[in-house]
């Protein structure tokens, strides 16, 4: 599949909507969908799996202890988590932050960029097996990121990202794309004998 990031972005919100986000952070998850797929990094199927995992937490018991956040009931949503995280960009310490029990830990990158963005430092994301770097716009991946973190700190870091890959459309896995549409479709409002009467057509009058 070959869709715009537009396309993307909007059909993201609708689905993460649809699996039980607020709106507010609905909107986190579409622009953090397309701004990884903007970089190729398949974002569309890290969303679609965080969001039809059953041990993520979607609500917001979130804990946020000095420099340590965790969820108190299930995997820690990356969503929730970065947008937490994001809000504190000038807060961020040398120390930097631990996270534990990180859900699809990639989909925290687009936070990282944003703390980058405010702060003006590079970011870094590191766990045992992999690692990342943004300044906002650059990013570096190493390792294989993996689809859970036990403990992922972020911090500041001394050094940029690589050259930037800019990328103007996403190539979603059909199966994916179909698994955010059909999350998606939960927000749409059931029809009703009143919408069917105003919808297109003639209705129930016929003046041929």
């Amino acid at each position: 599949m070959n869709l715009s990031l537009n396309e993307v972005e909007a059909t993201a919100k609708k689905a993460a909507r649809g699996a039980g986000h607020t709106w507010g952070m609905a909107e986190e998850a579409a622009k953090a969908t397309r701004w990884l797929c903007s970089r190729g990094i398949d974002g569309c199927g890290n969303l679609a799996r965080l969001l039809t995992s059953d041990d993520v937490e979607t609500g917001s018991t979130l804990t946020l202890e000095t420099d340590t956040l965790r969820s108190k009931a299930g995997s820690l949503c990356p969503l929730i988590a970065g947008a937490c995280i994001a809000d504190r960009a000038e807060a961020l310490g040398s120390d930097g932050w631990n996270l534990q029990n990180v859900a699809s830990p990639i989909m925290l990158l687009p936070f990282a960029a944003q703390i980058a963005a405010r702060t003006g430092q590079p970011i870094a994301l590191s766990a045992s097996e992999f690692s990342a770097v943004t300044d906002s716009e650059t990013l570096t991946l190493i390792g294989v990121w993996k689809d859970h973190a036990n403990r992922l700190t972020i911090q500041t870091k001394n050094e940029k990202g690589a050259s930037p890959r800019v990328c103007t459309r996403a190539n979603p896995d059909k199966r994916d794309w179909e698994t955010l549409q059909s999350l998606a479709h939960r927000t749409y409002a059931p029809a009703t004998e009143a919408s069917r009467l105003k919808g297109a057509g003639a209705g129930t009058t016929d003046n041929d």
